[in-house]
């Protein structure tokens, strides 16, 4: 494909809220792509950070916290009928801005459901109420209170966003590799019933993160390949999963929402502090983290299938993320002073010497044991590919990219997730900017190599079990 290839073109005006790693990475793709000028973009962001590069674009670039009390003000002016909000902000709702758009007739695009500030890490409410499947409840009670309306597509950035495409494409790699003739299904309850009839118990969004900087983290600082206020946040939340029909039993931490679809379930404690067993194709065997995610919340979802109003069959989906190794020590770190923030942080972007992020999907349970799609992206050919992104940010860029060209071919859909949007077109859009994308199946479960050192108690009847992935 030419990376200067116009995919549409968007006559509107652009409002981008949030300007870090991700907006200053996103910028230059949606100038090449959506036939949107200059002069119609404008940045609003609490930070001055991105100043710089907005002015090299010809962007305008205002710097204003965006509260309860002053989002209409200072938003309303910038949207009309046709135009486009993107929210790639913290601490600012996701639900208050769709609204918004909603009342001025905007589309809208966010890479995760956001509340606002301090909400997830409020001690007023429960873990349930700020979870990331309350958040997403919200989203959904919003979607039948308004079916209609511009489209705004939820958490669609890589991950959540294009992990959830990447299944669909993995499903049906399985399928034809297992003799299973399939046509693409056109609906959700086609995609459940094809990922039953393969038999996929556990899927994990399984990430490498191996990016190396010139200078290593010093005491004290919190490093990361992109947002580290996201990270922390999401990482402060408890660890949550989507919670399969093959598990034999609730983990001893683990605890029903009282509330909603009961797709998921959440353990009594933060992500940042929950380790589970994953593989990827280059890294192999390696310990994450089980980072809360709306992908493994809607994945799970997307994929149950009913018979007779009862739920016969749902995967267990979950983060399985090791990220750069400057972030593992920033976590250890972290976790060690209570989950207090360190008093410096420093995003890694320029200073990035090598490494990849490995990022995909691992379908386990099938005929073919254990199946892993997705992107091989190294930080050379990011550099390469698009200015202003490393590994990390360019597949969300890339998915942020395709998900606003498909809102704005599909204009009137409503509230949607990624799960409901066409993977074809979607991986069509990203796939020039992901690097290699792999599929690889292994022999890989997680009691390999168990027991040797130590023994352990494991299920060796069912090893797709969650209890098996857990590091305890």
């Amino acid at each position: 494909m030419n990376h200067t290839v116009k995919h549409v073109n968007f006559p509107g005006r652009l409002v981008i809220v949030g300007f870090g790693s991700i907006g200053q990475g996103v910028l230059p793709l949606l100038l090449r792509h959506i036939g949107i000028k200059p002069d119609r973009v404008t940045v609003v962001t609490a930070e001055d950070r991105g100043y710089e590069e907005a002015a090299s674009y010809g962007v305008e670039f205002r710097q204003v916290a965006l509260t309860r009390d002053n989002l209409e003000a200072e938003l309303a002016p910038l949207l009309g009928r046709g135009d486009f909000l993107l929210n790639l902000s913290v601490d600012v709702s996701s639900l208050a801005l769709i609204e918004l758009a909603w009342t001025h007739g905007a589309l809208y695009l966010d890479t995760c459901i956001e509340p606002w500030a301090g909400g997830y890490t409020d001690t007023s409410l429960t873990p349930s109420q700020r979870s990331n499947y309350a958040l997403r409840e919200a989203a959904l009670a919003l979607r039948r209170r308004h079916p209609d309306g511009p489209t705004a597509v939820v958490t669609h950035g890589a991950n959540p966003g294009l992990v959830s495409h990447f299944v669909k494409r993995a499903l049906l790699d399985v399928a034809r590799d297992t003799g299973l003739s399939t046509d693409v299904p056109r609906d959700r309850e086609g995609w459940a019933r094809l990922a039953m009839e393969l038999g996929v118990k556990a899927v994990h969004i399984a990430e490498r993160d191996t990016q190396r900087a010139s200078y290593p983290k010093s005491p004290g600082e919190f490093v990361n390949t992109w947002s580290i206020d996201g990270f922390v946040g999401e990482g402060s939340q408890p660890a949550e999963l989507g919670w399969g029909t093959h598990e034999k039993a609730l983990p001893a931490d683990g605890r029903r929402h009282e509330f909603g679809g009961d797709a998921a379930i959440y353990l009594m404690r933060p992500g940042a502090s929950t380790r589970v067993r994953s593989w990827t194709p280059l890294e192999g065997p390696y310990h994450g983290f089980l980072i809360t995610h709306g992908e493994s919340i809607s994945i799970a979802d997307y994929l149950t299938r009913r018979e007779g109003g009862a739920v016969a069959y749902r995967p267990t989906v979950h983060y399985a993320y090791h990220p750069c190794d400057d972030a593992v020590l920033s976590l250890h770190e972290l976790a060690g002073k209570a989950w207090t923030l360190q008093p410096s942080t420093r995003l890694m972007m320029e200073e990035i010497e090598t490494g990849i992020d490995e990022l995909g999907v691992l379908l386990m349970g099938h005929a073919k044991g254990a199946y892993w799609y997705g992107s091989q992206l190294s930080v050379e050919e990011a550099r390469r590919l698009a200015p202003h992104n490393n590994a990390t940010s360019l597949q969300v860029t890339a998915a942020v990219l395709a998900g606003m060209i498909w809102a704005i071919e599909n204009p009137s859909r409503g509230i949607v997730e990624p799960d409901e949007i066409d993977h074809a077109r979607v991986l069509e859009i990203a796939a020039p900017y992901l690097g290699k994308l792999v599929g690889a199946y292994s022999d890989w479960t997680p009691l390999w190599n168990r027991g040797t050192l130590f023994p352990e108690d494991v299920d060796t009847a069912d090893p797709w079990q969650f209890r098996n992935f857990r590091v305890v």
